[in-house]
């Protein structure tokens, strides 16, 4: 027969070897779980850095360059006071087709809700470069010219549109920077 100092050892052996064998299985479901935090706040910050960085390009190299060409054009339009060929040919033209380029060759930088605000922009600058280089290439300046407008029976200027890209413009410049 045992005596009290074995089954008080054997007691606390198995509860040793009992709370190792608990202690182990927690600290192995704790390391998985830790794992799986991980992994999801990794693949969180991923996309995170992905969408700002993608935020930054557009800023950086569609919407920034297009708010300035807007506000110079628009400024140009302002100053026309009389005919003005310098404003039409160097100023309204070099921003009209930069516009137009900007949007055909930065495509995957336009955020999906002003696709169709580019498209009309884009069929915008298409018809008022046609329309210009039609009467400046026949004319060929002098002051019978008149000067190139696209609307009202063409394609008008969407100053919707315009106004649509300076707002994704100003929100996504103080999303990213605070300003």
């Amino acid at each position: 027969m045992p005596g009290f100092l074995e089954l008080t050892l054997g007691g606390l052996l198995g509860s040793s070897l009992t709370a190792v064998a608990v202690g182990a299985l927690f600290l192995r479901r704790n390391k998985r779980v830790e794992s799986e935090i991980k992994a999801y706040f990794d693949e969180r910050f991923k996309v995170f850095e992905s969408t700002r960085s993608w935020k930054q390009q557009a800023l950086f190299e569609l919407l920034g360059p297009l708010h300035m060409q807007f506000d110079r054009t628009r400024r140009a339009m302002n100053r026309w006071r009389s005919k003005n060929l310098y404003l039409e040919a160097n100023v309204v033209r070099e921003g009209n087709r930069t516009c137009r380029d900007l949007l055909l060759s930065k495509g995957h930088l336009i955020p999906p809700h002003l696709m169709g605000d580019a498209g009309r922009l884009i069929e915008h600058y298409d018809a008022w470069l046609e329309a210009f280089e039609k009467h400046r290439g026949e004319a060929k300046g002098g002051d019978d010219v008149s000067f190139v407008f696209a609307g009202p029976d063409g394609f008008p200027f969407p100053s919707d549109a315009e106004e649509h890209f300076n707002a994704e413009f100003r929100k996504l410049q103080k999303e990213l920077f605070g300003v």
